[in-house]
């Protein structure tokens, strides 16, 4: 027979991202409708193993759909990453009251709530929050419409100096090991190129990019290059044409925590808001350790074990899009 749940918790862990507050007004007033109480956990699981744990109302979550970042807070913890450390999340937990745990967040945090919900047979119900579009199983994530659209309106900007200048840009975005959003910024700005992990063939890129994309037809070229710590992302790319292409005026714009603020489009706070709701219904339903996700415009459950481990492919045909539109 499984127990009732009387009162949740919901937290955000991990990079913040623009919607997160539309889900955490979804999951308050969603679960106060069902009769459950919502405690607020502050700055994630670092605030959750403190305590720092208060009550949300329908008021606490007035007036934040519009807002970026998180009221909640967020923050790494090392300590979490601990035996230790969890047992002391989980000892928190039962101080409060909680039954249930909803985490919104991106690959990272959801796995530890998996690991959290396996070591105390806890509820666990995540949402999708990162800009990265990178959770398998989820068209899309809470946060990654705006900031696609915060990194166009930053290219659009930067194309009237790289044409007034017969410039190249390369303009790195945030992505981590995926490509969404150099991709489809490219596109949508009408960048010459992206460089994304997923297409780390043998083909050089740089290479491949230069021979077809820029010539004296252009008076300007723009190429949106994904984060790497492996080859250090646009710095790297720049260098290289400054080396192996010197005929050409190279800049680097790296556009950084920008891509995390601002206030949510209209899809981020619709998303987010659907998600939150959704999450409620799935503990009603006994769902346990799925992520919430949607695909075809549909609300799916996702084992967070498939989400945070397979990898999410991107669409092979919009590299076939960007290379034509380029020419």
């Amino acid at each position: 027979m499984k127990k009732e749940i009387k009162t949740i918790g919901v937290l955000t862990s991990g990079g913040d991202a623009p919607g997160m507050n539309a889900a955490i007004r979804a999951v308050t007033r969603s679960a106060i409708y069902n009769g459950m109480k919502v405690m607020g956990i502050y700055r994630g699981y670092e605030g959750l193993i403190n305590g720092e744990i208060k009550e949300l109302t329908t008021e606490s979550v007035s007036n934040t759909i519009q807002r970026g970042g998180t009221i909640l807070k967020t923050a790494r913890s090392v300590e979490f990453t601990t035996v230790e450390g969890r047992k002391k999340a989980f000892d928190k937990l039962q101080e409060f009251g909680i039954d249930a745990l909803i985490v919104i967040g991106g690959n990272g945090s959801l796995a530890g709530a998996q690991v959290l919900a396996q070591e105390y047979d806890l509820p666990v119900i995540g949402l999708p929050g990162t800009i990265d579009n990178d959770l398998y199983g989820t068209d899309s994530t809470i946060g990654y419409d705006t900031a696609l659209n915060t990194i166009v309106e930053c290219v659009d900007k930067i194309r009237d100096t790289a044409t007034s200048h017969d410039r190249i840009f390369f303009v790195e975005v945030m992505g981590r090991d995926a490509g969404f959003l150099a991709q489809n910024s490219a596109i949508a700005s009408g960048a010459e190129a992206a460089i994304i992990p997923e297409d780390q063939t043998d083909v050089d890129q740089l290479a491949n990019f230069i021979s077809r994309g820029f010539r004296k037809s252009k008076s300007s070229s723009i190429v949106i290059v994904s984060e790497s710590k492996k080859d250090g992302g646009a710095m790297y790319y720049a260098d290289r044409v400054r080396r192996e292409y010197p005929q050409y005026d190279v800049r680097v714009t790296i556009l950084g925590h920008l891509q995390r603020g601002g206030t949510p489009t209209a899809y981020d706070r619709i998303l987010a808001s659907r998600l939150g709701y959704a999450s409620i219904e799935a503990l009603k339903e006994g769902q346990r350790n799925v992520m919430i996700g949607i695909r075809d415009d549909e609300i799916v459950y996702i084992p967070i074990d498939r989400a945070i481990k397979k990898d999410k492919p991107i669409n092979q045909d919009l590299i076939d899009v960007l290379a034509v539109l380029s020419i």
